[in-house]
């Protein structure tokens, strides 16, 4: 199945006009996020995971210039092992058109490709929000808007380590995008199980997301919901030492002038040389988290939807 110049996989499309649960995947995560071979074995874990919880996964990427949602096995493994693979946001996606490269996509491209698909449940490790200094540079990433204009019920474990969480929030807050904590009332902080920061509503249960987001869809609101998932307190990162560790992230990035879509990647992979590889180990035990958690929603969604 075609949706204008996205591809949909058979599996994907059938699943989405039957009724059954499907749990958007993002590829960035193996294309940039995590090192080779883990990459893939993550990639294939989160999609296990998914079907284990009775929903369909549905990872979605560029393949040859073409945006895909679900991939298949061996188009993971080319992505996975592409050392010209670029990131793709939503500004790239019809540029493929010309340049016919792969492309890892972010959360806000894949956001945009699950709700073309009919996709309404995305599971992702770290939003993008605003970055230090952006006061001044205007630095914002595209997932925040993006999440304002494609609703989907959105499961991540926070904004990534990096960001000015105070004023991620608060943009979220401004674009009228919910944010709710899945059984915390701490807003989660990535590699950690708190930012210091609360969420204004709490849930408990996958059903009481799914009636978050068939009301939302009920009064034609176009913004995502975000769901607060926090890693398990038994596999998060040694919160001593993180904020200065961070710090001299920053200090690094600025030193070698790196910008632009570079600067996350950047960051991320200094605190995991900085950590010892215990940064990492916290990032796929929340992915693992996230997508279990939002198959759970996709599965209950869909029993809403039945009952109707």
């Amino acid at each position: 199945m075609s949706t204008g110049f996205i591809k949909v996989a058979p599996e994907v499309s059938e699943a989405v006009s039957s009724g059954q649960g499907v749990v958007a995947l993002e590829s960035t995560i193996f294309t940039h996020g995590l090192p080779r071979p883990r990459n893939i074995e993550v990639a294939e874990e989160a999609e296990q995971i998914v079907r284990d919880a009775g929903a369909v996964p549905a990872t979605i990427g560029v393949v040859g210039g073409v945006p895909t949602v679900g991939l298949t096995k061996d188009e993971i493994v080319e992505l996975s092992n592409d050392d010209d693979v670029i990131k793709s946001s939503i500004r790239e996606l019809a540029i493929g058109a010309v340049n016919r490269k792969n492309a890892g996509t972010t959360i806000a491209a894949t956001s945009f490709l699950a709700h073309r698909a009919g996709i309404k449940v995305f599971a992702t490790g770290g939003l993008g929000g605003v970055h230090h200094g952006a006061s001044e540079n205007f630095d914002e990433s595209a997932d925040l808007l993006a999440l304002a204009l494609n609703p989907i019920v959105l499961v991540s474990s926070g904004a990534k380590a990096v960001l000015d969480v105070n004023a991620t929030l608060e943009r979220f807050e401004s674009l009228s995008v919910p944010i709710v904590g899945y059984r915390t009332n701490s807003y989660p902080g990535f590699y950690v199980a708190e930012s210091g920061f609360t969420v204004p509503h709490r849930v408990e249960s996958p059903e009481d997301v799914a009636t978050i987001y068939r009301t939302q869809r009920a009064m034609e609101l176009s913004t995502a919901v975000l769901v607060a998932n926090p890693v398990p307190v038994e596999e998060q990162l040694d919160p001593t030492g993180l904020d200065e560790i961070i710090e001299r992230a920053w200090a690094a990035l600025e030193e070698q002038k790196v910008s632009g879509q570079a600067v996350t990647p950047f960051l991320l992979e200094f605190i995991r040389q900085a950590t010892g590889d215990a940064s990492l180990t916290a990032n796929v035990a929340l992915y693992r988290n996230n997508a279990r958690v939002a198959a759970q929603i996709a599965v209950a969604l869909e029993a809403s939807n039945g009952s109707k």
